[in-house]
């Protein structure tokens, strides 16, 4: 099935007891303050919709960010929201397309067996007609469902570690990056203090805002159009990258919509690889 579904199709399901819907909004970057999302979630979401915290939900015991937690505290985590490992669950965010593809990333990587995307998100829910939670009291608190038993499994071919990164490198293998052109070519610094920016050698600058319009990801056939002018070849493995592994998952949901069959995600991401001493980073104008 398409990894997106519409807002009616999911008005249609929201009452079935299997259907779960998470609000997966991280704040954007670089803006201050910071976008409290998760206030903005009390104030308005999809009836029943819980708040998957990437930040709470991700690896504490590493200093990379966005990193994917343990299968066992993921399996904790999700029992303890009301989530099965067979639920039907559809994310979505309050803007954009930014964050909930690397919540349904997550999920899927760990087991979750049916995820799907709200295409157009929260904008187009409301835009359908559909009601949400407003400021109402009942719908102003998190909302909690009867704890369940989510058996999550790493989907290994899924996720890629650095020292298999680095082997597809020597193998000149697709490596997309979805960060912006300027950050790739080392132009523009990057948002983390103190690492260089720039990219790894042969890979391929897929920025994620060109695979999005109107707040929603492109259609399938202009995903193909963009991704041919780049020269990919869907049939052969793909791993995408980004600065955290957040955005390099919106570039793997484009990949799943294509049916590109053999693609993983470097979990890392540039973030990881740009600390390591003998990391080549190249700079281009």
């Amino acid at each position: 099935m398409n990894p997106l579904v519409s807002p009616s199709w999911l008005g249609t399901h929201l009452q079935d007891p299997s259907t779960i819907v998470f609000d997966a909004t991280l704040p954007p970057v670089g803006v201050t303050p910071p976008v409290d999302t998760y206030a903005r979630y009390l104030q308005r979401h999809i009836p029943g919709a819980l708040f998957f915290d990437i930040e709470v939900l991700s690896d504490d015991a590493t200093t990379l960010p966005h990193m994917l937690p343990t299968p066992e505290d993921f399996s904790r985590n999700m029992s303890a929201l009301g989530v099965s490992d067979t639920s039907t669950i559809v994310i979505y965010e309050q803007q954009g397309v930014f964050s909930a593809p690397r919540a349904w990333w997550m999920l899927r990587t760990l087991g979750a067996q049916h995820v799907y995307i709200l295409d157009g998100g929260l904008p187009a829910w409301i835009s359908s007609g559909f009601p949400t939670g407003a400021g109402l009291p009942t719908e102003s608190r998190p909302v909690q469902r009867p704890p369940a038993t989510f058996h999550a499994k790493l989907q290994n071919k899924a996720v890629v570690a650095l020292s298999q990164l680095k082997d597809q490198l020597a193998d000149h293998r697709q490596i997309l990056d979805a960060r912006s052109p300027a950050r790739f070519n080392g132009t523009a610094p990057e948002p983390r203090p103190g690492l260089s920016s720039g990219h790894m050698p042969r890979a391929i600058n897929i920025p994620f805002t060109e695979l999005v319009e109107d707040g929603r990801l492109k259609p399938a056939d202009k995903l193909r159009e963009y991704l041919s002018t780049k020269n990919i070849d869907l049939e052969q493995p793909i791993t995408t990258t980004c600065g955290s592994g957040v955005t390099a998952a919106v570039v793997a949901l484009a990949l799943e919509v294509v049916g590109a069959p053999k693609v993983a995600l470097y979990d890392g991401s540039w973030t990881e690889y740009a600390q390591q001493p003998d990391s080549i980073i190249e700079k281009s104008s």
